[in-house]
């Protein structure tokens, strides 16, 4: 630290932005900054279990070649890469799991490549649920993610050893994946910031072209909407072959300006009878409160959601994309599957059921399509919606059953969050409200297709007047 003007504790718990900021004007050195990270990760991540994997003579090497002055906008900042699909070049990814081996790939993937671009240094691999496939991050082989608020419950999932990396300070920023709600879930649990971008707004480029028939979104998780919004910057950009294509920002989605009067619709109930907790409801109704006091047309709407052939469609739908994902990971690590080496729960899943019949699978997605289209019809192109990120308080570690297929706590884990993965809309999960004991309670806003800007711009400004 030069002329120890800063301790690089406190710089840790700053936004990636303003670590950014401090290498570039030489305040702190990338050398430092990433040693901090990693000192923060050894006294912390033997209770958190938020990264399985940690390069530091990786990562100090890359930060030593980090100058001041540098104009790349993540310059010298530590982050976490999501031990899941993404291919992070001399760095071995398991998809949390033992039944594949490590698949150690010779490139980055496009969302990765941009990220190291920008002077992002890869410190580590952080933890998920097997294959991604559940609402908390709890696995065979690395064992479960804490919430590092209340190490008793769980970080969510899938995406949850990134939020509780970003959450303890370990990074500023993580990268993180969504199909079903797995990076608003896990920011929600752990009272960080999590956007799911528009459908079409990050590249799965190279090694991935219809994985979970265009639902995923990669994105990052942060612990302030201007990071997220950095962060979107960064990752944001289309790659040759990619299906679908996010009209780009005017201006650059960093550029937060502050939303004109909006109409809020707020719902503070969920599909098909799935009930939501007081908690959760409150915590909705304030910020309605909230956001009626900044000057926006706040009114009860729900959106037009219940479907009874939506669990059916959903399920089928799901198991297809896990059965096919197994094939895309035996590819990816150029091995076949140990069947006995998956957890029983995903092996009987995506094993031992039945195959999908083509014809099933695309009659799901057809269904699910519809259903995109039905709540999608007449939504203004200047309304957001307003609701609980999820129906419930995080759940304690070991909480929620691993079961072959959509189980009934899955669902109700993410009732709220699964339909934007359908319509393609942004979707950020924001620390707004907590309850009495400091349990995080995370608000979810919903924006029209390809506005992006519009919900990290509102999101913005709820985060100023809470912090006001």
């Amino acid at each position: 630290m030069q002329g120890e003007e800063r301790s690089t504790v406190d710089v840790l718990g700053l936004p990636a932005v303003a670590q950014a900021e401090l290498v570039r004007t030489g305040e702190i050195s990338a050398r430092e900054l990433v040693e901090a990270s990693l000192r923060a990760i050894e006294r912390d991540n033997p209770v958190v279990n938020a990264f399985v994997a940690v390069f530091p003579e990786r990562a100090l090497e890359e930060a030593g070649r980090v100058r001041k002055g540098d104009p790349r906008p993540l310059c010298g900042v530590p982050i976490g890469v999501k031990d899941f699909l993404s291919a992070t070049e001399g760095m071995p990814t398991s998809e949390g799991s033992s039944a594949f081996g490590d698949w150690v790939a010779d490139h980055d993937s496009a969302h990765v490549r941009r990220l190291r671009e920008a002077g992002a240094i890869v410190v580590g691999k952080t933890n998920t649920p097997e294959l991604a496939l559940r609402p908390v991050t709890e696995n065979a082989r690395f064992g479960a993610t804490r919430n590092p608020l209340h190490p008793e419950l769980s970080a969510g999932g899938s995406s949850g050893g990134s939020a509780a990396a970003v959450a303890s300070a370990m990074v500023a920023l993580a990268d993180a994946s969504d199909l079903g709600g797995s990076i608003r879930i896990p920011a929600a649990c752990c009272g960080v910031v999590g956007l799911k971008p528009s459908r079409g707004r990050v590249s799965m480029a190279p090694d991935f072209g219809d994985v979970g028939g265009g639902l995923p979104s990669d994105g990052v998780i942060t612990r302030t909407v201007l990071d997220a919004a950095a962060g979107l910057d960064v990752v944001a950009g289309y790659e040759p072959g990619d299906r679908d294509v996010a009209p780009p920002p005017v201006r650059p989605f960093a550029e937060l300006l502050l939303p004109e009067r909006l109409t809020i619709d707020v719902a503070t109930s969920a599909p098909l009878g799935v009930s939501v907790d007081d908690e959760p409801r409150a915590a909705v109704e304030r910020t309605a409160a909230l956001l009626a006091g900044l000057g926006h047309e706040v009114r009860e709407h729900t959106p037009d959601w219940d479907d009874e052939a939506f669990p059916h469609s959903w399920g089928t739908f799901m198991t297809g994309v896990g059965q096919h994902l197994v094939r895309v990971v035996e590819r990816m690590h150029g091995r076949a599957v140990d069947a006995a080496a998956l957890e029983p729960a995903t092996r009987a899943w995506v094993l031992e059921s039945a195959p999908v019949p083509l014809i099933d699978y695309l009659e799901a997605a057809e269904s699910l399509r519809v259903y995109a289209r039905r709540i999608l019809r007449g939504w203004p192109d200047d309304r957001v919606l307003l609701t609980p990120t999820l129906t419930r308080l995080p759940s304690v570690v070991g909480g929620i059953r691993a079961g072959a297929g959509v189980t009934d706590d899955a669902v109700r884990f993410s009732a709220l969050v699964r339909i934007w993965n359908i319509t393609g809309q942004p979707a950020i999960s924001l620390p707004l409200q907590h309850t009495a004991d400091g349990i995080p309670v995370g608000i979810q806003l919903i924006g029209p297709p390809g506005r992006d800007d519009l919900v990290l711009s509102l999101g913005a400004q709820l985060e100023r007047a809470v912090a006001a």
